[in-house]
């Protein structure tokens, strides 16, 4: 049995190295069916959607654990490699291999985008045993929805069991992987990787995948893994409808439900795949010039979408959550909250203020490289790299921190060098939850200045929205009828940033993760809700 390649020590380092930064950039990085990855000396491909450029790569090789695989060889955009920067050293370092695309050559030069020899090298690693890594949409893009798929890893599949026909029992296999991002480029914001029953091949049992190969095969595999991977994240063909889907979630399980990321992925894309249906029968009138007749429960699904919508732009406007609405307070008991809310606030960000002097840096540095990087292009095309952009730059100023804090206390260095660190952590941990009892205390401002009469009108809103909500998930999406006791029986270890019960008792100085409530908050002193427009 092939053993695979050795491991580079660069390698090691990388993963190591970016290991760390990850759980500090995301709060939670969750990783489902780690258990279905072959084994280090198996052939295998790894195909994930591709949203967040080197972050997409650098969260698969976090994620597959080093006991299963020694190493996952990676591929990267061609433009990548040559540059005197730490970002092209990293990839170089890495064993990545350079993938040369059509559109970075000039028109009329496409023989200079030849990937025969860059083919053949990936060949040869898998049938040495190694697992590579490819991203079959081609390209990094901030979209919401799924580009379609190239047909390289098909083309591949059917290449090397063709190279392999004279070993009947020669198999490969396909894990596809999703990944979803609940905020993808801000910081302390929450990423979920699904790893997808794998898809095994073997020349006796595939033999329309063997040469001369017949290429609706090859469509079909590619159609085949693009299912796999949509099914498992948030694919949406517009911003609006991931926004309404994540408030119909929230409506549908009440903030504070103790469930998964993945279940709250799971749930959200349901109703992703509910609101699309109505833009699919819509689109293929106007395509085909064909007249669909509507059935009453798709004017009332469209009808639940936009007023989904209007009462989320209110809830915008006044800066509150869904979770205000549906569980009033008296003004007392406001008041009261107001209070606390400030003091606590004031005195974490008061702890905080000595690990805040060493944050400073890290924070401008990735401030102003993001805020230049922006400059460079449309939304479309830059905001992918944006999380990219401040792992890096936040890697290298935080090292730089360390080793001049080191510099600085050099009689005391061995002292410095875990203290400094330990620190840092703890500062953020508790930045984290200043900065959510601050944002607790603003929306409590806010909603003292909302009239009681318009609450109460508000209120019912949302209780008649709740109705039709429940009414859609039960009886026509199948959803559980009691989701919050469902989901606190569901499986799953991560329920919310804890994982027992000391670690919630003492959530504000817990080492490890604060407790959450909502899977979509980040690090930012407002709630975000707000998504770039569609025309972008």
């Amino acid at each position: 049995m092939p053993q695979g390649s050795p491991t580079p020590w660069s390698y090691l380092l990388i993963r190591l190295l970016f290991k760390f930064v990850l759980r500090i950039f995301y709060g939670t990085v969750v990783v489902e069916n780690a258990e279905l990855i072959p084994k280090t000396g198996r052939p295998w491909i790894v195909c994930a959607n591709h949203s967040n450029s080197l972050t997409d790569a650098l969260l698969l090789v976090d994620a597959v654990p080093s006991r299963i695989r020694n190493m996952l060889r990676l591929t990267a955009k061609s433009t990548q490699f040559g540059r005197k920067t730490f970002t092209s050293w990293l990839i170089e370092s890495a064993g990545t291999v350079p993938l040369k695309r059509r559109k970075d050559y000039e028109q009329g030069s496409i023989n200079n985008a030849d990937n025969s020899e860059v083919m053949e090298k990936l060949m040869e690693a898998l049938e040495m045993g190694d697992a590579i890594c490819l991203f079959p949409e081609g390209a990094s893009r901030y979209h919401p929805t799924i580009a379609p798929l190239k047909t390289g890893v098909s083309r591949i599949v059917s290449d090397i069991l063709t190279r392999n026909r004279d070993n009947p029992e020669f198999e490969i296999s396909v894990l596809t992987c999703s990944i979803t991002y609940m905020h993808r480029q801000h910081f302390r914001s929450d990423v979920l990787v699904t790893f997808n029953p794998p898809m095994a091949f073997r020349v006796k049992d595939n033999p329309e995948l063997l040469a001369p190969v017949n290429y609706d095969e090859i469509r079909a595999l590619t159609a085949r893994m693009h299912q796999e991977i949509s099914s498992r994240t948030i694919d949406a063909p517009s911003w609006e409808i991931v926004r309404t889907a994540k408030l119909a979630s929230r409506i549908y399980v009440p903030l504070g439900t103790k469930m998964s990321l993945g279940d709250y992925v799971r749930v959200t894309r349901i109703f992703v795949e509910a609101f699309k249906d109505f833009d699919r029968m819509r689109d293929k009138s106007s395509h085909e010039g064909e007249k669909v007749e509507y059935t009453d429960e798709d004017v009332n699904l469209l009808q639940l979408r936009r007023d989904l919508q209007i009462y989320q732009d209110q809830l915008s406007r006044w800066g509150i959550k869904d979770d205000r609405i549906r569980q009033p307070l008296a003004r007392g008991t406001i008041a009261s909250r107001l209070l606390i809310r400030l003091i606590w606030s004031l005195f974490l960000f008061t702890i905080s203020l000595p690990g805040l002097f060493l944050w400073l840096p890290v924070f401008c540095t990735t401030f102003y490289a993001v805020h230049n990087f922006k400059k460079t292009g449309p939304i479309w095309d830059t905001w992918d790299e944006i999380a990219q952009y401040k792992l890096i730059y936040g890697l290298i100023s935080g090292l730089c921190v360390w080793f001049g804090s080191i510099l600085i206390t050099l009689p005391k260095a061995a002292i410095t060098a875990v203290v400094i660190p330990s620190l840092m952590w703890m500062t953020l941990r508790w930045l984290e939850d200043a900065v959510s009892a601050f944002r607790a205390f603003t929306a409590l401002v806010r909603l003292l200045r909302v009239g009681k009469g318009t609450l109460k009108g508000m209120r019912k809103e949302r209780e008649a929205l709740h109705e039709r909500v429940m009414k859609l998930a039960v009886l026509t999406l199948g959803l559980p009828k009691d989701p919050e006791t469902y989901f606190l029986e569901a499986g799953g270890r991560e329920k919310g940033r804890v994982r027992n019960g000391w670690e919630s008792g003492a959530r504000y100085f817990s080492v490890r993760r604060r407790r959450k409530r909502d899977w979509n908050e980040t690090l930012r002193l407002y709630d975000k809700t707000d998504y770039p427009e569609d025309s972008l």
